[in-house]
């Protein structure tokens, strides 16, 4: 074996310019008292600076031997002839024949291996620095070093530094707990330690936005925080700023381009650059862009490149964001089509799945919109059943503009998010839009026509608004023409239902509320399920039948467990119904704690103005609970809350009722004002404020001017008592205008 080591890879590099102590790292090293510690992490992050920097207090001490290795010692006999030549630097009286030559595997374990451990063992404390550790690929080589490392003698320590996670002997020592860890978690900068970075670079603390940019782009990563950070130190003035930050991130690219993307295989760079266009990799859809091969790639990855971040399932990952520029350059210097080409297969991949998404944003980003709007009419129902309207609305924004306006489908889909969301005005406008775009007897959902649904929706949306006599009447014709066990039908009965229950048809509503809910376990959707018990729960109460209240008591909620819509407010007239029972058998506690969680997802609720009638109510449960602690100011308060709420009812029906008896006054409800008369102009400027036009493309449609449609908007919000367009919409759909 030979001892010609270079004296440079016996020593540590010299340190960077701007070297940012970090204490929190140097204190874990410090504190490690396993025999074996490892610095795992992607190329630049710091882990040789860091190594460095702590070396300097042990070789103080004369307890360091540092080697820097590199692919000339990719074999057994030049590695260990490195490894005695550093021991030897730092401790020169271990016995000469560790430097024999004829290293062999037979040698090795009968007489090295023996003789080092021995040696060492006399010695005092020392720790060796192997910097470098991912150059050492070689079977014999890591078998040997794994042999070494599982039978350190007491007071020998060897830190290992590297850009890949290594495979033998790791496990055996974590098993072990022989080993102290610190990854790409730990040597990524915090906020602070970044600011500190490029307060250095720069001579001065940078600007709030400029240093998030930075942290955000890099994610804490070492080298690109200081190329970056250079690169921003190079402007003499803000004209320059912009172009130095371009160079900057050309310079991070050029550096991972070196360092990580052409050392790998092709086959492995064919994997990273087909993959690049995925927001997540996990081995199902990188298997359809990059081939079988694909999760076996990735595992390799995950553990060389380490610039493949975890993602929140524990079995995904995606790329570091500088890495995925990167990837993204050179995907694009191939050709569109490319891009292209992958974004489909993706799309075509989770729309198998069902994960709609994914596969709405790649079909987008792939040009095929029809496939991505037909994945939003595959998915979309199931969504709001489970109370996901906000996700829906999400898909409808990954579409290209002026899509979901163009699309009477698409306007039926979006109305249901937003009453999904509580939001009755914002689906009325959607249904207008709807209106105006049917071609034919398209259909959406399970089996209804868009005229059916749309009507539906209507009735809904009155629903939610507290106009009980306008759903009541729609209602009827709208539960005609819906087909039985579908989720149209159970959203129809429920919405008649509720009109009936406030205005104090108690029979009738029981009826059609159970037609709903048979309806809504047929058709598997949980939100007109949990809406229709709740609402039953409320009419067995206010009609007297307790018992049969305290049954379905018991299935709403239930029914709001077994879903997952314990905080979403069609969950309300569950949480009610209970508390009103609890108070008709004396456990105030207990009805506390559940008209609190009622008060809690209204209130949580961004749409106050939706659903006046079980706000109203629950008011007035509020108001009974109080009344029975004695607590004569919050009863009523709640009581006037209870009022304001019925106020905005269009029959507060079995609400007035109610609130006379507890207050022992009538409840006045107020007319709703009368605008003054608009002109002709102003209400077919009014009806296109219906919609998702802008004022410029109202103009155009109606072929006026730009400035006389302000006009006349304005003079509508003077006329309508309004603030807003939403608001100037719903004021005259109450005062009848529209």
């Amino acid at each position: 074996m030979t001892s010609s080591v270079a004296t440079f890879k016996l020593h540590p590099p010299a340190q960077p310019p701007h070297l940012l102590t970090r204490p929190r790292l140097l204190r874990r090293l410090e504190a490690a008292t396993e025999p074996v510690v490892l610095l795992s992490a992607p190329a630049g992050a710091g882990k040789t600076v860091l190594l460095t920097e702590w070396s300097q207090g042990l070789a103080a001490r004369g307890e360091c031997a540092w080697l820097s290795l590199d692919a000339y010692d990719n074999a057994p006999d030049r590695l260990w002839s490195c490894i005695l030549r550093a021991v030897h630097h730092a401790r020169p009286n271990l016995p000469g024949r560790l430097d024999s030559d004829g290293w062999t595997v037979d040698a090795w374990l009968e007489e090295i291996l023996p003789g080092l451990v021995t040696g060492l063992g006399g010695e005092g404390p020392l720790t060796l620095i192997l910097d470098g550790l991912e150059s050492i690929t070689d079977a014999d080589a890591v078998r040997s070093l794994a042999d070494f490392l599982t039978r350190l003698p007491h007071g020998f320590r060897v830190v290992l530094s590297t850009r890949h996670v290594p495979g033998s002997p790791l496990p055996t020592l974590r098993a072990r707990g022989l080993t102290a860890e610190l990854d790409q978690h730990d040597l990524a900068f915090t906020p602070e330690e970044a600011q500190a970075v490029l307060t250095g670079l720069l001579g001065s603390a940078p600007t709030a936005d400029a240093s998030s940019a930075l942290y955000e782009a890099t994610e804490g990563w070492a080298a690109g925080l200081c190329i970056m950070g250079r690169a921003l130190a190079r402007s003499a003035n803000e004209a320059d700023t912009e172009g130095n930050l371009a160079r900057g991130r050309q310079a991070v690219s050029e550096y991972l381009a070196t360092e990580v993307l052409y050392r790998l295989t092709t086959e492995q760079r064919r994997f990273l650059l087909r993959t690049s266009v995925l927001d997540e990799l996990s081995a199902g859809p990188c298997q359809a862009l990059a081939g079988d091969r694909a999760g076996v790639l990735l595992r390799e990855l995950v553990r060389t490149v380490q610039l493949l971040v975890p993602a929140a399932d524990p079995s995904a990952y995606r790329h570091h964001r500088a890495l995925a520029s990167l990837l993204s350059d050179v995907l694009e210097s191939e050709g569109s089509d490319t891009v292209v080409s992958l974004h489909r297969s993706a799309g075509q991949w989770y729309s198998r799945q069902g994960e709609t998404t994914a596969a709405v944003r790649h079909w987008t980003l792939g040009g095929d919109e029809p496939a991505a709007v037909a994945s939003v009419l595959d998915g979309w129902e199931k969504a709001i059943s489970a109370g996901r309207g906000a996700q829906v609305s999400h898909w409808l924004d990954l579409l290209p503009p002026r899509t979901v306006a163009a699309d009477a489908r698409l306007c039926v889909v979006a109305a249901m998010a937003a009453l999904s969301g509580g939001a009755p005005e914002t689906a009325r406008r959607w249904l207008d839009v709807a209106q105006l775009r049917q071609t034919g007897l398209e259909t959406v959902g399970e089996g209804s026509t868009v005229s059916d649904a749309a009507a539906v929706a209507q009735v809904v949306a009155c629903c939610l608004k507290g106009e009980v006599l306008t759903a009541g009447r729609l209602g009827e014709a709208a539960v005609a023409g819906t087909l039985p066990l579908t989720a149209w039908r159970a959203l129809a009965c429920t919405a008649r239902g509720a009109a009936l229950l406030w205005t104090c048809r108690y029979e009738e509503a029981e009826a059609l509320l159970g037609e709903a809910t048979r309806d809504a376990h047929a058709a598997g959707h949980g939100l007109a399920l949990v809406r229709a018990l709740g609402l039953r729960v409320v009419c067995a109460l206010l009609a007297g039948r307790h018992e049969l209240a305290r049954i379905l008591s018991d299935e709403a909620l239930e029914a709001v467990a077994a879903v997952g819509l314990g905080r979403h407010f069609v969950s309300v007239p569950a949480y009610i119904g209970r508390a009103g029972l609890l108070l008709e058998e004396g456990q105030t506690e207990e009805a506390e704690r559940v008209l609190a969680g009622a008060e809690a997802v209204l209130a949580g609720s961004p749409r106050t103005e939706s659903e006046p009638h079980v706000r109203a109510l629950c008011h007035f449960t509020r108001s009974r609970l109080e009344s029975a602690r004695r607590n004569t100011d919050a009863a009523r308060r709640a009581r006037e809350a209870a009022g304001r709420a019925a106020a905005r009812c269009e029959s507060p029906g079995v609400l007035t009722d109610l609130l006379a008896r507890a207050g022992g006054d009538t409840v006045v409800v107020p007319a709703a004002p009368r605008p003054q008369d608009l002109s002709v102009g102003e209400r077919r400027v009014l009806r296109a404020l219906c919609g998702p036009l802008t004022l410029r493309e109202i103009a155009s449609e109606l072929y006026v001017s730009h400035n006389t449609v302000k006009t006349q908007v304005r003079a509508i919000f003077r006329k309508l008592d309004a603030h807003d367009r939403g608001g100037a919409v719903a004021r005259a759909r109450e005062c009848g205008v529209l």
